[in-house]
């Protein structure tokens, strides 16, 4: 094998490893200490739609499904809720609470749960005073031509599954801004928080 082919090869393959590691460093999160399965639910204040404040502590006595949600310009987030008004009987026949958790605003996102005839409870927010409480801020993760109106920075997409006594009992932490839980795991989830 030539010295040029050598080269070439060798080129390739670090190209391919540094892209690789730069992938996994960008999406790769750190589970937030308060956020570990078993961990108590965090107390925190949100609005609901009409502007009301609801705390998660309100949560106790029932499961739940949070789900933190970057919002309605974010195809991935938009197709989560898509996919989960698919699912949203099995989780509610369970005894469980659907929850998104957004940054405003949220009319389109509950624009999708009403088009699929489902009730979603909508927690909003707004300052991500949550998102920085939970270490759930990703700074700079809104894309550009939507900055003016959201701002720069969002949710890290979060899905939590809380049991009735306010422990956490599945945590997952987007790897990639594109992947979300399947539905189907959540399900399960909650069958099992329902069980301890």
């Amino acid at each position: 094998m030539s010295s040029t082919a050598i080269a070439i090869i060798v080129t390739v393959i670090s190209v391919v490893l540094i892209a690789g590691y730069w992938i996994r460093r960008r999406g790769l999160r750190a589970m937030p200490q308060q956020l570990k399965p078993g961990s108590p639910l965090p107390d925190f204040l949100a609005a609901d739609e009409q502007g009301v404040p609801v705390r998660s502590s309100e949560l106790h006595g029932e499961p739940a499904v949070i789900l933190f949600v970057r919002g309605n310009w974010c195809p991935f987030c938009s197709r989560q809720v898509s996919n989960l008004t698919q699912y949203y009987r099995d989780i509610v026949d369970l005894g469980a609470r659907l929850i998104l958790i957004t940054p405003k605003p949220l009319e389109t996102t509950r624009r999708v749960a009403e088009f699929f005839n489902v009730e979603f409870d909508f927690w909003l927010d707004d300052e991500l005073s949550i998102a920085r409480q939970l270490g759930l801020l990703q700074q700079g993760g809104v894309p550009k031509d939507y900055d003016k109106e959201y701002g720069r920075d969002t949710i890290w997409p979060t899905t939590l599954v809380v049991d009735a006594a306010g422990i956490i009992r599945f945590t997952e932490l987007s790897k990639h801004i594109s992947d979300r839980p399947d539905p189907a795991t959540l399900i399960r989830e909650v069958r099992k928080a329902i069980r301890t």
